[in-house]
């Protein structure tokens, strides 16, 4: 061991802990090739990943990468992916993480924002970033893969420098010292750079160890390869299956459920559409995951049919748990099927809004009135009532304070309290029941005014997707005449598509008479498939859906 088995606010340091308490254990399991007798894995050991990590971390600082250096990390989900990650963290560096499925011009922008000054990714990013001109902030380029004429290192000779018989102390950051810079997808407007402090990080592993009762010892399945991170911290082993992490729908459920019985896996994360597609393969062919303690999904609502077809694969102690929360606050409260499917879906279903359950315990949650504008300072009076549809703020020791050179939308984001706290606004809509449970009612910025009143997308949809053909509906707002009119788009179940349109439509209208919040929808498009975020293939584009919606109408 190079470092003593103490946790210090560096989120590496729990590393460390691990490979003390289960050097030989493997820590990453990653999927190498496959062949006639099936997937083969390669592995990092705890105390692999712990001397391999800090081989780079020592190189790292001997080409100029150390502590506070801004470093833009581009590679795929890999045993070199975890080693590098931990390795920036032990010397201190900041990475930045950019979801590589937001597009070119988004990539570009987010670079442009965060600055680094140093760029690590395999040979297609470094190529990208000579050819695009991308960050040219860059002075420190390491390739993982061949060098061609874009200059720096490779991480092969990264390693070489670092392959030294002496010791590494990682360093030991200030609690409020920025670790990371995560950018959220952009599902709702421009990127944006979050900043993430080495207290936010530790603060989020104990949440999630104490929320989940996770252990030492467990097998994590990620779907998603930045929750990935957070198990060897937790001392879990991470099994990376055999899928495109970019593509989290097309995923093969065979090879999720053949890697979760060869590992045993006991934890897993999958996004709603992995969710939906495991459920949908066990429904068909009955089978069933028994070692599985827990699974967790997280970016969007799962529907409660997809839930229920999922958490029939598992054993009775087992549950699907769906926390809530954001890129810059996360958890902020969270529920389990068992609550879903036994109570809160039946009022999900009459148009009452997603429960998202219990806020965290330390975690202030509020219900404000709805406005887009920037907020100055808190006040009382900003408060709405239990019961009544506002903007969801919260208030948490692990809420990040600001976005990476944004002044403006920090400002936007975050509302000043007293003694130097804040609350940061969700830019979800949503309520407080009589026991204090979030209730989800959709983004914000997805709410459609028309002179009837304002119409939230998750209560109105939720009507319409009880209907059996359909797999999803969204709520758009179509300006026509000088009015907005709301306009509910449907994709239909692959089941149904190739039915009566004209009848469904029927059937679909009659269904939203009946309730008065829906009573006011009078058009209804059917759309082949949705745009959806590539991140978790679950968070619906209305944006786009909307200038479909007016194109169709003329």
């Amino acid at each position: 061991m190079n470092v003593p088995a103490t946790v210090s606010a560096n989120i590496a340091s729990h590393l460390a802990v691990m490979a003390e308490r289960q050097p030989d254990r493997p820590a990453v399991l990653f999927p190498a090739r496959r062949d006639a007798q099936g997937v083969h894995y390669t592995q990092f050991t705890f105390r692999e990943l712990d001397t391999v990590s800090s081989q780079m971390a020592r190189g790292f600082e001997r080409i100029g990468i150390r502590r506070g250096t801004r470093t833009a990390l581009l590679v795929p989900p890999s045993l070199d992916f975890f080693a590098l990650t931990f390795a920036l963290f032990k010397v201190g560096a900041v990475p930045v993480l950019i979801d590589p499925g937001i597009g070119l011009s988004n990539f570009a922008n987010c670079l442009a924002d965060a600055e680094p000054q140093a760029f690590v990714g395999i040979s297609k990013a470094q190529a990208a970033r000579v050819l695009l001109g991308w960050a040219p902030s860059v002075s420190i380029p390491v390739t993982v893969g061949t060098r061609w004429f874009w200059g720096g290192h490779t991480l092969t000779q990264v390693r070489k420098l670092g392959a030294t018989e002496e010791t590494f102390s990682p360093a030991i950051p200030t609690p409020d010292e920025t670790a990371a810079i995560l950018f959220t997808s952009g599902s709702t407007g421009l990127p944006k750079g979050v900043v993430y402090t080495h207290e936010i990080f530790t603060a989020q592993v104990e949440h999630i160890r104490a929320l989940y009762g996770i252990q030492p010892g467990e097998v994590d399945l990620p779907t998603f390869p930045l929750f990935a991170l957070f198990g060897p911290a937790l001392g879990m082993t991470e099994v990376l299956p055999a899928m495109d992490f970019t593509r989290p729908a097309q995923v093969d459920p065979l090879n999720i459920t053949a890697a979760i019985e060869r590992f045993g896996v006991t934890n897993m994360f999958g996004s709603p559409a992995v969710i939906n597609q495991l459920g949908r393969h066990g429904e068909t062919h009955g089978v069933k995951l028994p070692t599985l303690r827990r699974a967790i999904s997280a970016g969007a609502p799962v529907p409660a049919k997809a839930l229920a077809r999922f958490a029939a694969m598992l054993p009775p102690s087992a549950q699907v748990f769906t926390p809530y929360g954001a890129t810059e606050c996360l958890p902020v409260a969270s529920i389990g099927s068992d609550e879903i499917l036994g109570e809160t879906r039946a009022q999900t279903d009459l148009g009452k809004g997603v429960c998202v359950g219990h806020p965290l315990p330390g975690l202030t949650v509020k219900i404000i009135r709805i406005t887009d504008e920037l907020i100055p300072a808190w006040s009382d009076d900003l408060e709405l009532p239990r019961g009544e549809i506002g903007e969801i703020a919260v208030q948490a020791p692990h809420a990040t304070r600001s976005y990476f050179n944004r002044p403006g939308p920090t400002a936007r984001a975050k509302i000043p309290a007293t003694d130097g706290k804040f609350f940061h606004r969700m830019g979800d809509v949503g309520y407080l029941d009589e026991r204090g449970r979030i209730w989800f009612c959709g983004r914000k910025s997805h709410r459609v005014v028309t002179r009837a009143g304002t119409m939230f997308t998750i209560p109105c949809e939720a009507i319409f997707n009880t209907h059996p053909a359909v797999f999803r509906s969204a709520l758009v707002g179509v300006l026509r005449g000088g009015d907005t009119e709301p306009v509910l788009c449907v994709e239909l179940e692959a089941a149904a598509r190739g039915q009566d349109e004209a009848k469904l439509r029927t059937e679909l209208l009659a269904l939203g008479a009946k309730f008065p919040h829906t009573q006011s929808i009078r058009i209804v498009l059917f759309h082949p498939a949705f745009p959806v975020d590539i991140r978790h293939n679950a968070k619906i584009f209305r944006e786009k859906l909307a200038v479909w919606a007016k194109e169709q109408l003329g």
